[in-house]
């Protein structure tokens, strides 16, 4: 399992997908703080302010940006024989599913920081960070980064499943970017009229995700925000190893 993780990370680092979203998120950050800046935007007046405002507008590129890199990361290796050399191996399908996942999770998590961090510095060198408002401690930021975190990988976690089934990475990027725009208006739609989808949308990742910046969270919210990402994941990576074991690679 090392040894395939290693694989992995090198040809993370060595993906231009992953670069290229890295650098146009970076330079988007900066641009859009500064726009914001020069339209004067009243609501926009100190570093964490610039904060809250880049997490509302993280919500599409956390569930729409790693899709690229799910394209060219996973289902790319079936047209370009890696996935048939790496099978090939000796290793396991689950061990090789999970070493992909894992890797790929860490890369969309890198994807899902780099927006708000950046606008986030940006706007404090612009404005000075400011300050805190009542019951906003250090504590807040460290909460909202890792729920982030946890979210990012639970969407990680549907992108490899559905990358994982289709070879073509132009068809999965298409597909995910459509998944992720439509799905969880449709499962809200669904959740409206069946009373029985109701409590598992309120209880999925899809409408969790809106609250995870939410200040002075109970400690049953706190908890439930906590456990649905991490089950999802393991849920969702389980399935996904299945897939990838019946899977006939050519």
């Amino acid at each position: 399992m090392g040894n395939l993780m290693k694989t992995e990370l090198y040809k993370l680092r060595r993906d231009r997908s992953f670069w290229t979203v890295l650098i146009i998120l970076f330079l988007a950050a900066i641009g859009w703080t500064l726009l914001e800046y020069l339209d004067h935007d009243p609501n926009l007046n100190s570093g964490f302010e610039v904060y809250l405002g880049a997490f509302a507008g993280n919500n599409y590129i956390t569930r729409i940006a790693p899709c690229i890199l799910a394209g060219f990361f996973i289902s790319s290796e079936y047209s370009m024989g890696t996935m048939k050399s790496i099978t090939a191996t000796g290793n396991s399908r689950m061990r090789i599913f999970w070493a992909k996942l894992l890797v790929f999770s860490f890369g969309s998590i890198i994807i899902s920081l780099i927006f708000p961090i950046v606008a986030t510095g940006t706007g404090t060198l612009i404005y000075g960070f400011g300050e805190l408002p009542q019951g906003m401690g250090v504590g807040y930021f460290v909460q909202t980064i890792g729920l982030l975190i946890l979210y990012a990988a639970a969407f990680s976690s549907i992108m490899a499943l559905f990358a994982i089934m289709m070879t073509d990475s132009g068809k999965a990027i298409g597909f995910l970017i459509i998944f992720f725009l439509l799905f969880d208006t449709l499962f809200y739609f669904i959740a409206m009229k069946v009373s029985i989808v109701e409590p598992v949308f309120n209880h999925s990742v899809f409408k969790l995700f809106v609250e995870i910046t939410q200040p002075n969270v109970g400690s049953n919210e706190l908890f439930k925000l906590i456990f649905v990402p991490i089950v999802t994941y393991i849920g969702i990576g389980i399935l996904g190893s299945l897939v990838f074991r019946k899977k006939e690679i050519k």
